[in-house]
Order: structure tokens, then C-alpha cells, then sequence
């Protein structure tokens, strides 16, 4: 029993995919390893690159490394635990332990919906007020504001998880998730839920909404502005710069948009092809994002070149 809870639970049990046969369990967590693997090696590549870099160390990648940092403590939170899940058949979580995975999954999906609409603020002081750029987007108020979006995430997510936290669960334990979240858990309580769940969906929808308004006003002032440059080739290379920061954010937000409006109009999945759509939009793009920031930014891919010459010339010397 849990001190200053009334539950009889001691642990959850995470199902995972309720639908999967178990001669599939080995190329699931092997899958789910692979991405895993990728996501810290892609993430470590980039990481290494902005430290080693000074050209690297500035507003906008500023925001990315922390990007980077969400990315590989997100998969880190959730992976090991499904992996174990379908490769050990080991899916026990303590009750104090789910309470934690879900505290990070909300956390950390609040900071990086706070970090992309401050990458949009960069975008647009940058295209929209070009010569006050330099004054307003400094490395250090660049930084208090990532440190903003930390602390402002934190603040409602250790709310709801205290709320969760000491909700009766006297019954069932199994999580029918790949993870632990807000949903998942309390849809166990054997209480009415209907307290938790409405300001924990409000609160959701804030984050999720208010960051998405900031980045639809930012890049439709930024699209006017745009649209007034008189050459194409210098439109083109405006929109450029803008167009990692557009896959990156219609990679995180569009699926979570899609199945919150789902929900609402009436659209309903079957549970596996649900999980698959939230994991597909959870873990693809933290090991999708590196592959974009070093292939779609020319600042990173100069360093690389650099790299590259470097370790060519080191090459010969040897020879």
C-alpha cells in the first residue's frame, strides 16, 4: 500500500499493444530498439557538432540542442521499459515509477511545444525585423526564455501527476499503453475521473494550442513578409531557412492535432492502430529531427564538410 494513498495497487503492468501475437514480441522490441539506438546516436552526432562548433552556438540552435535534450530523455523515459516489455516479457512498473515516466512524458512534451514556438519567434524577428535581430535575440535572452519554457512546463505537468498521484486504485492494474501518461493511469482509478480528467484535457490543449497560435501568427507574418521581397531567388532562400523549423513542428504537432480532433468529432480507432499512430508521432520524430537539422540546415551541413575535409586530411598524414 501506498503511504498517504487509499490504493491497494503496488504496481502497473505495461500491455503495450493489446492486439500483438507473441511470435511478434522479438521484432517489436527489436524494432523499438533500433529506434531507440538511432534516436540517442542522431541526437549524440548533432550534440557533439554544437559543442565542437562556435559558428553552431547561437539563438536558434540554441533552441535545438534543447530540442535535442527532450528528444533523447522522452525515449529514454519510455523505450527501455516497452523493449523489456516484449523483449523479456517484463512489463512491471512500480506505482511511484509510473507516476514518474508520466510526469516526463507531459513534462517534456510542454517544454518542446514551448522551445518550437520560440523557434518561430526567432524566425520571425529574424525575417520580419531583420535589423533589430541582433539586439532583441541575444545568446542571453535567447536562454532566459528556454529556461521559461522549462519552468513553465513543469509547473501544470507536477500538478496533474500530484493529482493522479493520490487517486484510489484498488483494482486493475494494466496499462494499456506503451508508456505511462495521464489518460492511461487514471482511467484506473476507481473513482470519478471526470474532476482529473477536464482540467488535465484543458491544460493539454493550452500547451498544445497557445504554442501552435504563437507559431501560425509567426509564420504567417512571416509569409507576408516574404511575399513582398521582390525576387524569387531571395524568396526562396527566405522560405529556406524556415523550412527545417516547418517539418520539425508539423512533425510534432500535426498527428497530436489530428487525434485530439479525432476524439472530439467522432472518429474512432480500434486501440492497436491508436498506440501505433501515438508512438509513430511520439518516437519517429526524435530520431527523424538530427537527419533534418544536418541535412536541411547548410550551417551544419559547412561544419560537416569541415568535418569531412578534416578527417580526409588526417587520412593522408597517416599514409
Amino acid at each position: 500500500m501506498v503511504v498517504g494513498n487509499i490504493s491497494f495497487v503496488k504496481d502497473f503492468v505495461i500491455v503495450g499493444f493489446p492486439g500483438l501475437q507473441p511470435h511478434y514480441y522479438g521484432l517489436v522490441s527489436a524494432l523499438l530498439f533500433f529506434v531507440y539506438v538511432c534516436t540517442v546516436a542522431g541526437n549524440a552526432v548533432f550534440f557533439v557538432l554544437f559543442v565542437m562548433t562556435k559558428s553552431l552556438q547561437k539563438p536558434v540552435y540554441y533552441c535545438i540542442i534543447n530540442l535535442v535534450v527532450c528528444d533523447v530523455l522522452f525515449s529514454t523515459t519510455t523505450l527501455p521499459k516497452i523493449i523489456s516489455r516484449y523483449w523479456f516479457q517484463d512489463g512491471t512498473i512500480s506505482f511511484l515509477g509510473c507516476f514518474v515516466q508520466m510526469f516526463f512524458v507531459h513534462y517534456l512534451g510542454s517544454v518542446v511545444s514551448f522551445v518550437l514556438a520560440l523557434m518561430a519567434i526567432d524566425r520571425y524577428v529574424a525575417i520580419c525585423y531583420p535589423l533589430q535581430y541582433h539586439r532583441l535575440m541575444t545568446n542571453r535572452n535567447v536562454l532566459n526564455l528556454i529556461l521559461g519554457c522549462w519552468i513553465l512546463g513543469s509547473a501544470c505537468t507536477l500538478m496533474l501527476a500530484i493529482r493522479a498521484y493520490h487517486l484510489p486504485y484498488c483494482a486493475e492494474n494494466r496499462i494499456i499503453h506503451c508508456y505511462c501518461d495521464h489518460v492511461s493511469i487514471t482511467t484506473l482509478a476507481c473513482t470519478d475521473r471526470s474532476l482529473y480528467s477536464v482540467p488535465a484535457l484543458i491544460s493539454a490543449l493550452a500547451v498544445l494550442l497557445g504554442s501552435l497560435a504563437v507559431i501560425v501568427y509567426s509564420y504567417c507574418s512571416i509569409f507576408v513578409a516574404v511575399m513582398r521581397i521582390s525576387s524569387t531567388r531571395g524568396r526562396m532562400k527566405t522560405f529556406s531557412t524556415c523550412s527545417p523549423q516547418l517539418i520539425i513542428i508539423a512533425l510534432f504537432f500535426l498527428p497530436r492535432c489530428f487525434i485530439y480532433l479525432s476524439g472530439n468529432i467522432g472518429i474512432k480507432f480500434n486501440t492497436d492502430l491508436r498506440l501505433v499512430i501515438i508512438m509513430m508521432y511520439s518516437l519517429l520524430p526524435p530520431m527523424i529531427n538530427p537527419l533534418i537539422y544536418c541535412l536541411r540546415t547548410d550551417e551544419v551541413k559547412k561544419v560537416l564538410r569541415q568535418f569531412k575535409k578534416r578527417k580526409i586530411s588526417i587520412s593522408l598524414l597517416l599514409l
